[in-house]
Formats: structure tokens, C-alpha cells, sequence
């Protein structure tokens, strides 16, 4: 490959509507260009990155038993309607109608395509367990699209769906494609790691996230400083190994005229600010489909989890309190609340820590005023206790090995165990080996090809540009030519150079523009190049080569022989 024959165009000045380094430094590189928000074209030095992370991606799946297909991304409404994702799924889901009035959508998923295929095809259990998978666009109508592609409506996207006669099977494939995932974000050089996860809207009873660590991450995550054990924070299991001591204060009301926060009423009385409880009044529906209000108790310190409460029996469409129920069933303005004293029946829910807690203090669900030496069992009815709260560094890790530490992640895969949510749901059946109809288990496993690019340069950058992983660099070498139209010979060599390269198997470009030196190693660093060899007059004569690796500070002269024993590494 030629730069004279192929189109690069660079930009010297940072765009001013980019946020973060990967959306800089591919709009800088002419890796992509803007065509609305959300949509971005990708130029041919960005597709030939992108072509690098899905060969990887095919060929790991191949290699796992997966069998590659393709779907429309254009799908009907009936068949979301089977599901009840055409309502549920929410305004990101982009509908669209043809001009027969026939309603559908551009699909953000294909569960409902992949689940319609294979109801169609397969009847027998002897055919499972089935795994099919594809590279194609998706469409998200993010509320508000950012971050350039690792935040875009259309993107690219690997979703596979795996059909089991039982869960074993099911189980089985999930490890399989757990495995692989490790493997193609090993392959692709990217410090990573796998997290447990919630299940969120697609469903299903396991799941693991696939984070890019990188500080500019969205997600935080939660991990053991001595174990392999990780977790997405809303789902990290916050251990309590405390003991509740006895009581030793007597329980008595406290004037906090403008403290409202915990924080300032433990400033206020001189305490730790562990020795106080935060108060969360929320609003559910019993088991009688009556309202119930909830106070969510953790510590002062602790915030609350809305994952894990959401999760608990009754809350899972809960919300907060208005001022007026909270004066209704309190008594008091929020600032002041607290378990004592309710003007009404209440469900008191404590945090493990919480609940190991004595001579706390509490609002006293009268403005102005908190309760300290509290103490459960003696002043108040032993709580409904539960794991409610977002874990914090320095907890004891959920495995019982070592402590958490926390760090930023970028999603760049997820794989889920479905079930039967999708199977039941489309009335798909199989025959199992007794010839009964049974409804297969399913498994989704999905990776973000277009979001790794921009993961994988928020992880390796630096001033100068992009550092690329070696497996998804648009070219490994670049053989750099000064005045080539000057110096026959010199066009000559990098032409034999190029050549040789190629032919060692080594995927080299041959930068022939004739641009001046600085302005050409400039673009050669900011596209990220890994290596760089420069064919100039001086090194010609002296039989040498210019070399220089993009991660290193320096250049080295060598011989063709070392050149290309250092390239084939």
C-alpha cells in the first residue's frame, strides 16, 4: 500500500465539539468524520482498524463453534410485539413506518429475529446446541449521542445467540463464549477485565460486562486486590463482617437547628460520620397492591445502590417520596427523618452495616432535631436487612479474598444467560429426546467492534497520538521516504524495502508523498503506527535504516538483517 494512492487526511487542530482523547484523536486522524449527531462515516485508514478488530472477532467466534449469518436491520413491529419489547424497550428504539403504514423498527438487538429463524429451521434437539452470530449495524436513539463512536446511534456490533435443549447446555456454551471473549481482548491487546453484571433489560439469570480499563470508563468497578473476583458496582455484594456491640448511651434527642445532611450533624455532635444513618424515603406496592412507604437505611458514609433496592421484593417500580407523603407518614421535612416515631406503618429496610450498627444516630422526624443512642432491638423493631448499598474501596472482597479497590471501565462486550424469556415468549419449541415440546434455553453474547476502537485509544494514547495495540493497527510498519521524486535511488530502495516486508508477511505501508520530514513522522505518530523505518540518503550510504518502535523515545540505526529480525518479533 501506497499513502500516495490512498486517502489520509489529518487535522492539525483538536476539534472543539470532542469530549474525550478517542474521539480527538480519530476525528484528528481522519479515522472518522461527522454526518449527524450520532452518525459518523468511517474513512478508509478507520475501516481498515475496524476490519482489524471483527477479523479477530470472526475468528475467535469460528474457532468457538459459532456459525456466522446476517439478519435485517430493518424488522417488523408484530415480531417485537411478540415479546412486548415493542413498547418496553423505550424511546431508543427507532421506529419507522414504510408507505404501506406498516410499522417497524431499525433493531438495536436481534433476539426477536434470531429467535423467529430458528423457530422456523429447527425441530429437533438433536440439531442443539446451535450458536449463530453476526457483524452488523445497530441502531440506539441515544437521548443524547457523545463521545463520538463509543457513544453513537449507529454502530457496529457482534451479537451472537446460542439454543439449548437444557441448562446444562446452556451453561456450557456460556463458559465457552466467556472464554472466548478473554480471548479476543487478549489477542487485541487490551488490558481488560470481565465483571459480573445485572441482567438489566435484555433479562436472563447470568451475565458478565467485558470492561477496556480506562480512567475515562463510565462504569466503576469493583475488584479484588488478591482474588480474580470483579464486579460492575451496581451489582458488587458490599460484605458486612461487623458484630452489633451492645448499647452504651441512652437514647436521646438532639437539637440540629439547619443540619440536614449527615455530614454536618456528625461535624455538629464531634462524631464519625459512620456513627450516623441516612435516610432514603421511598414510595412501592405491597403484596395487596397498596402504597407502601419505604425508608432505605445505610450508613453515613454509604450511598444508596437503586439496583439492588430495586431488587428486593415490592420495590421494583419504586420511586421517591414526594414532601407531602413524606409529611404524611413522618410527620417531618426531608433533612430530619428517621425510624422513630412514624405517623404511620412504615417497612424499614437497614443495610448490613446498618444493622450492625449501635447508639446511631437517626432523625428524629421532627424539624431541627436528630436521635442519638440509638439502638435496634431496645428503641426501635429489629429491621428487614439487606445488601442495599454501593460498595467503596477497602471493603472486604464478596469471595473472602482481600479487599476492593475500584477503577473505571468502558463496556466493550456482555454475554447473558436468557433462559427461556425470549423462547416462551415467541412460543418456539423443540422436541426433547422423549419427542415432548420443550422451549430451548437461549444465551446473547454481544461485543462493540466500533466501541473497542475508540476503548482501545482512550487505553493508549499519548501526546503525540495514537498508540495502537499491534493486531488493530491500520498497517504495523510504515516505510517513510524523504523527497523520493528527488533521489531515484533513494525511491528505489524504499520501493525493494517495502517489498521485502511485505513478503516477510508483514503488513507495511510505504509513505511516498513527498511531505516534509517533521509533517510526515507527525502523521505517522498520530495514526499510531507501530513501527517506523525511514529510508534517507545518509542511511544509504551507510547501508542502514532508520527504526524507530512508536513506544519508544528514541531511533536506532540498523542493517536490513536486524531490521527485520526486530519487525518479525
Amino acid at each position: 500500500m501506497r499513502l500516495s494512492r490512498f486517502h489520509l487526511r489529518t487535522e492539525k487542530e483538536t476539534p472543539a465539539d470532542a469530549e474525550i482523547i478517542s474521539h480527538k484523536l480519530m476525528l484528528k486522524a481522519g479515522m472518522i468524520r461527522k454526518l449527524a449527531a450520532g452518525l459518523y462515516t468511517w474513512s478508509p485508514l478507520g475501516l481498515r482498524v475496524l476490519r482489524k478488530v471483527e477479523s479477530v472477532v470472526r475468528e475467535e467466534m469460528n474457532r468457538a463453534g459459532a456459525i456466522e449469518m446476517t439478519m435485517p436491520s430493518v424488522q417488523p413491529k408484530e415480531l417485537w410485539e411478540e415479546t412486548g419489547r415493542w413498547a418496553k424497550f423505550g424511546p431508543q428504539l427507532l421506529k419507522i413506518r414504510d408507505r404501506k403504514d406498516q410499522d417497524y423498527c431499525f433493531t438495536p438487538t436481534a433476539e426477536e429475529a434470531v429467535t423467529d429463524f430458528f423457530r422456523q429451521e429447527v425441530a429437533s434437539y438433536k440439531q442443539l446446541p446451535l450458536n449463530f452470530y453476526q457483524i452488523t449495524s445497530k441502531f440506539r436513539d441515544e437521548i443524547r449521542p457523545r463521545f463520538g463512536v463509543m457513544r453513537a446511534r449507529e454502530f457496529i456490533m457482534k451479537d451472537a445467540y446460542s439454543f439449548h435443549v437444557d441448562d446444562d447446555s446452556l451453561h456450557a456454551e456460556y463458559r465457552n463464549m466467556y472464554d472466548t471473549y478473554s480471548r479476543i481482548f487478549t489477542r487485541l491487546g487490551l488490558k481488560f477485565r470481565a465483571v459480573a453484571a445485572d441482567t438489566g433489560a435484555i433479562g436472563g439469570s447470568a451475565s458478565h460486562e467485558f470492561h477496556v480499563l480506562a480512567d475515562s470508563g463510565e462504569d466503576s468497578i469493583a475488584y479484588s486486590d488478591s482474588s480474580d473476583y470483579a464486579a460492575n458496582v451496581e451489582l458488587a455484594e458490599a460484605v458486612s463482617r461487623d458484630s452489633r456491640p451492645a448499647p452504651a448511651e441512652a437514647l436521646r434527642e438532639v437539637a440540629t437547628p439547619v443540619q440536614k445532611t449527615c455530614d454536618e450533624v456528625a461535624a455538629l455532635l464531634g462524631i464519625p460520620l459512620q456513627r450516623t444513618v441516612k435516610s432514603v424515603a421511598i414510595m412501592a406496592t405491597n403484596a395487596d397492591n397498596e402504597a407502601q412507604f419505604v425508608l432505605a437505611q445505610v450508613r453515613g458514609d454509604h450511598s444508596v445502590n437503586e439496583i439492588k433496592l430495586s431488587k428486593l421484593p415490592g420495590l421494583a417500580d419504586y420511586r421517591l417520596a414526594t414532601e407531602a407523603e413524606i409529611l404524611d407518614y413522618l410527620g417531618s421535612e426531608p433533612g430530619f427523618l428517621g425510624p422513630l416515631d412514624a405517623k404511620k406503618p412504615i417497612r424499614v429496610i437497614a443495610d448490613r452495616s446498618v444493622a450492625a450498627m449501635a447508639d446511631f444516630v437517626v432523625g428524629a422526624n421532627k424539624p431541627g432535631f436528630h436521635i442519638a443512642g440509638v439502638n435496634w432491638g431496645r428503641d426501635l423493631a429489629e429491621p428487614e436487612v439487606a445488601d442495599i448499598r454501593n460498595v467503596l474501596a477497602g471493603d472486604p472482597s464478596p469471595d473472602g479474598n482481600g479487599l476492593l479497590g475500584l477503577c473505571r471501565g468502558i463496556e466493550v462486550g456482555h454475554v447473558f444467560a436468557l433462559g427461556r424469556k425470549y423462547s416462551e415468549a415467541m412460543k418456539c419449541t423443540v422436541l426433547d429426546a422423549g419427542g415432548k415440546a420443550v422451549h430451548p434455553a437461549m444465551g446473547c453474547y454481544g461485543i462493540g467492534v466500533s466501541r473497542i476502537v475508540a476503548a482501545a485509544i482512550e487505553q493508549n494514547h499519548d501526546d503525540a497520538g495514537i498508540l495502537w495495540p499491534a493486531a488493530m493497527a491500520p498497517w504495523q510498519v510504515a516505510v517513510c521516504v524523504i523527497n523520493p521524486k528527488q533521489d531515484p535511488a533513494l525511491a528505489a530502495a524504499a520501493d525493494a524495502l517495502h517489498a521485502e516486508l511485505i513478503a516477510a508477511g508483514l503488513d507495511a505501508v510505504l509513505d511516498d508523498r513527498g511531505l516534509r520530514a517533521g509533517a510526515m513522522f507527525a502523521d505517522i505518530e498520530l495514526i499510531g503506527i507501530p513501527h517506523r523505518v525511514v529510508v534517507s540518503p545518509r542511511g544509504l550510504e551507510a547501508g542502514t535504516f532508520e527504526y524507530r518502535a512508536r513506544s519508544a523515545g528514541e531511533s536506532e540505526n540498523l542493517d536490513r538483517e536486524a531490521l527485520l529480525d526486530k519487525l518479525r518479533i
